[in-house]
């Protein structure tokens, strides 16, 4: 969770299938708002971001990554539940090592006391507007 006045360094992980993209589901209480964001998290004093993002889908899925990619950074000024909130997030391209991933209609984790969900969206269903992305900039990462 963010502090107020912290700037947060994340690592996100861009799985792609075809014309799919791997993410997670969030949900805004104060604007009523469910989003999507590339999964991954906070980077830890003293560890890259890459093996942020490798311990991160680790711990949250139990997930081994392959074919990581460095792709560019974003910084992201936003509000959630109210707050004011800023980050710096390093995107990567990956691919799951397991196959079975790329089979599973969604999965259900847990993020410290909330329970999570990652599913497959199709890329279309971010460019149509139908559902949001956050933050907007990344789904230019996704059109490659």
């Amino acid at each position: 969770m963010h502090k107020l006045g912290e700037i947060r360094v994340l690592a996100l992980g861009l799985i792609r299938d075809g014309e799919r993209i791997f993410i997670s589901e969030g949900y805004d209480p104060v604007k009523q708002q469910t989003f999507y964001r590339a999964m991954g998290g906070g980077v830890d004093f003293g560890e890259t971001s890459r093996e942020a993002l490798e311990r991160e889908f680790q711990e949250e899925i139990q997930a081994e990554l392959t074919n990581i990619r460095y792709l560019g950074c974003l910084e992201n000024l936003f509000v959630f539940n109210g707050q004011q909130c800023h980050e710096i997030l390093q995107i990567y391209q990956c691919d799951f090592a397991d196959p079975k991933f790329y089979q599973l209609e969604q999965l259900v984790f847990a993020e410290g006391q909330r329970e999570k969900t990652a599913l497959w969206v199709n890329v279309s269903r971010f460019r149509s507007g139908e559902l949001k992305l956050v933050p907007e900039q990344f789904l230019a990462y996704c059109e490659g």
